[in-house]
C-alpha cells in the first residue's frame, strides 16, 4: 500500500465539494439536486466510477467548471469519489441537498481553500483517507476577531 497526496487544482479559488457515493446514478441525482437547490447555480461535477469501465463520469451547466471537475477527478482517481465546482452559489446553499441524495455516503470537504487529498493506493485501486483543508490553526480568536466574524456573517446575509 502506498500513500499519495494530490493537490486539488483550483486556479480561481472557487468553492468546491469533494465527497464519496456508491453508484453511477449519483451523477444524474447530484445534477438534479444542485439545480433544485439553486436555480442560478453554475457547476461542474465529475464522478469516479469504480467498476466496469472505471471512467470519470461528468455533468454540469458550465463548460469551464465541468473541465476543472473532470481534470481533478482524474487526478484523484479514487473509486466512487465525486467533486463539484461551484459558481454563483456557495456550499452552504447546496450541502443539505447533496447530503440528501441517497447515493451520497460522505462529504470530505466543502471549501474554497487550498486542499490536499490524502489517498492510499494498492493493486486494486485508490481510496481517500481524508483531506487537508486550508492551513494550520495559528491561535484563538479574541474580541476583535469575534466582532469581525459577526460582521462578516451579517454582510453576507447569513445572520441578521
Amino acid at each position: 500500500m502506498e500513500l499519495i497526496s494530490v493537490t486539488v487544482e483550483n486556479p480561481e479559488g472557487l468553492n468546491f465539494i469533494l465527497g464519496q457515493s456508491h453508484f453511477i446514478k449519483t451523477v444524474e441525482d447530484l445534477h438534479e439536486a444542485l439545480i433544485s437547490a439553486s436555480p442560478f447555480i453554475k457547476f461542474g461535477l465529475a464522478f469516479c466510477e469504480s467498476s466496469g469501465p472505471c471512467l470519470v463520469r461528468w455533468t454540469g451547466n458550465d463548460h469551464d467548471l465541468i473541465e476543472l471537475a473532470r481534470k481533478n477527478a482524474l487526478k484523484i482517481a479514487a473509486g466512487h469519489s465525486f467533486i463539484i465546482f461551484l459558481r454563483d452559489a456557495y456550499p452552504i446553499n447546496v450541502l443539505n441537498a447533496i447530503k440528501m441524495v441517497p447515493e451520497v455516503c460522505r462529504i470530505f470537504c466543502a471549501t474554497a481553500n487550498p486542499v490536499t487529498v490524502i489517498l492510499t493506493e494498492n493493486e486494486q485501486g485508490r481510496g481517500i483517507l481524508g483531506v487537508i483543508d486550508g492551513f494550520k490553526t495559528k491561535g484563538v480568536e479574541g474580541e476583535e476577531e469575534i466582532r469581525e466574524r459577526k460582521e462578516l456573517l451579517r454582510r453576507f446575509g447569513y445572520k441578521l
